[in-house]
């Protein structure tokens, strides 16, 4: 799993501080990719590089807090929608905020494009953090359970990150990459929510069939050669 322990706490006049620096490179990172120097981040932060290096030790840690702070927001929103009382609500609220989430969206889109160990690492903890919810989620009453919710829950993320990239790359889609972001964004919600709701085939006839031939979900391949 990508490391979620937090750098060393800074002192309470550090604070604004820090969260900008974050911001900063959260936004850096999604637009620009990870081979960004420290500089253009502590630029965008209105703060020094050397101030950059004070408060993370260096952009490894940098990055490590962005994931951390990605990882917690994307969790608490999507606990909210999916598993809290009031979850209607809360949805129209994250709606009206927009915005917020767009960098973290394109920090997202760029931490799996940037491929390698990191990006492996990076999905699985969103997974994890999926199956969380999506557990709570069903023992709530809101979310209908799987035969396989593991595989189910890498369906839902690949198709939902699939869509948010061929958006971006539609033709008349806009060219600034944040506009870009909340474009795409408002294309995808409505179809994601029809297919979560009120589903795509109106029979379960190839379900049926599926099922004759297989079961139950494949075993791992630990269990199959073990």
């Amino acid at each position: 799993m990508v490391n979620m322990r937090s750098p060393t706490a800074p002192e309470p006049h550090e604070l604004s501080t820090r969260a900008r620096i974050r911001a900063a490179a959260i936004e850096r990172f999604g637009r620009d990719g990870f081979g960004v120097g420290v500089r253009a981040i502590a630029d965008d932060a209105g703060v020094s590089a050397a101030s950059v290096m004070k408060v993370f030790g260096s952009k490894e840690a940098l990055r490590v807090a962005c994931d951390a702070y990605v990882f917690r927001t994307v969790h608490q929103a999507k606990h909210e929608v999916l598993v809290e009382p009031g979850a209607p609500g809360a949805f129209l609220g994250q709606l009206a905020r927009m915005d917020e989430y767009r960098p973290l969206v394109g920090y997202v889109l760029r931490s799996i494009q940037d491929g390698g160990p990191h990006a492996a690492e990076f999905i699985e903890h969103m997974v994890a953090d999926a199956l969380d919810y999506v557990a709570d989620g069903v023992a709530a009453g809101t979310i209908v359970p799987s035969r396989d919710e593991d595989a189910r829950v890498r369906y839902l993320m690949g198709a939902m990150f699939g869509a948010l990239m061929l958006e971006r790359l539609r033709p008349g889609a806009p060219a600034d990459p944040s506009e870009g972001m909340l474009h795409a964004l408002g294309r995808t919600a409505l179809p994601a929510l029809e297919l979560m709701t009120e589903g795509f085939l109106t029979d379960r006839a190839l379900l049926d069939t599926y099922l004759e031939y297989v079961p139950d979900p494949p075993a791992d391949a630990d269990d199959a050669t073990g």
